[in-house]
């Protein structure tokens, strides 16, 4: 495995609210090495999208950010907003935001915005370098010059998200996060914009970030599959792996739940219940109170994530204890 280019440290995200504290991520620890692409999957309301503003550095104010996010060998949190804006932030790392018929201005064309972009983060660019550097990116993924043109309101939302993508891409960042990158699309569109993410991949080699509550989307695009529920990694492991032989209980609802074009037909399993409440989390395991095979010892004792095999970490207590990594 190539060294990492992002390792999260015991990552915890609080937001302060009315209600007190709200538990969003806790304690999470991952590593990304260079060229890989981690999906992030779990339900709405896990801390994926979280986790992914709070390396942007783009959580609200009443966020608080503990641990380390180790990017190219130096830690995220203790950047200023000035070094953030001005050296890392969509130059070493981006992100294509989810919504994106809501993610740009309605009023200002794509390419004006586009090119406030470069204007900020590239001055040194000459007005036709700016000019030939938006050609370039909108041919990448596929969009005709006539986009720059257009107002977002003008475009479909196929169109919308390639534009979101080509706004990533603008200033060649290394590590790109893709936030729910086809919701809100139909199957066809859904279908070429993960065949334009492997293949921009390739062609820019980007090490990402790939967050979707869909299970299918995570097997499609990525390498590696971590687990998040509220706010907890509960299961990583290669995705080969995870999709054969998945450990945690949680893990095994996400794929049951989703329907299969191929092999024995299952009935599709649901998951009862919902999300805990994070201004107070229950005590032990997390998913315990929606567990199937919960006992009093999930209730009672937080189980620490284990690693069971090379590479596959699991936070359950009916997994027998390995190597404790976290």
């Amino acid at each position: 495995m190539s060294e990492s280019l992002l390792e999260l440290r015991n990552v915890s995200i609080r937001y302060r609210t009315g209600r007190g504290h709200v538990s969003a991520v806790e304690d999470v620890s991952l590593q990304v090495p260079t060229g890989a692409s981690i999906g992030l999957v779990g339900e709405s309301g896990s801390g994926k999208s979280t986790l992914a503003l709070a390396l942007m550095r783009l959580l609200p104010q009443n966020a608080e950010v503990t641990g380390e996010m180790i990017f190219a060998g130096e830690n995220l949190v203790t950047k200023t907003e000035s070094q953030l804006s001005k050296g890392w932030r969509w130059r070493k790392l981006a992100m294509v935001f989810q919504k994106s018929l809501a993610a740009m201005s309605p009023v200002h064309r794509i390419g004006q915005q586009m090119e406030d972009v470069l204007t900020i983060h590239e001055p040194h660019l000459t007005k036709p370098e700016r000019e030939q550097r938006l050609h370039d990116v909108l041919t990448s993924v596929r969009l005709p010059n006539r986009v720059l043109r257009a107002y977002p309101f003008e475009l479909s939302g196929g169109m919308m998200q390639r534009s979101m993508i080509a706004l990533g891409l603008l200033c060649n960042p290394p590590f790109l996060i893709f936030d729910e990158a086809t919701t809100a699309l139909d199957v066809i569109t859904q279908t070429q914009i993960l065949k334009e993410i492997e293949r921009l991949k390739a062609e820019y080699n980007l090490t990402t970030i790939v967050i979707s509550h869909d299970v299918g989307v995570i097997n499609a695009v990525t390498d590696t599959v971590a687990v998040l529920y509220a706010g907890q990694l509960m299961e990583v492991a290669p995705r080969e792996t995870f999709f054969s032989n998945p450990q945690h209980p949680y893990s095994q609802a996400l794929i049951s739940s989703v329907p299969r074009l191929r092999g024995e037909k299952t009935r599709l399993a649901g998951i009862p219940g919902s999300l805990p409440d994070l201004t107070n989390p229950p005590q032990g395991c997390r998913f315990a109170p929606r567990c199937p095979h919960a006992t009093e010892g999930c209730l009672a004792v937080t189980p620490p994530l284990v690693e069971v095999a090379p590479g596959h970490l699991v936070r359950c207590t009916d997994i027998p204890l390995r190597e404790v990594v976290a």
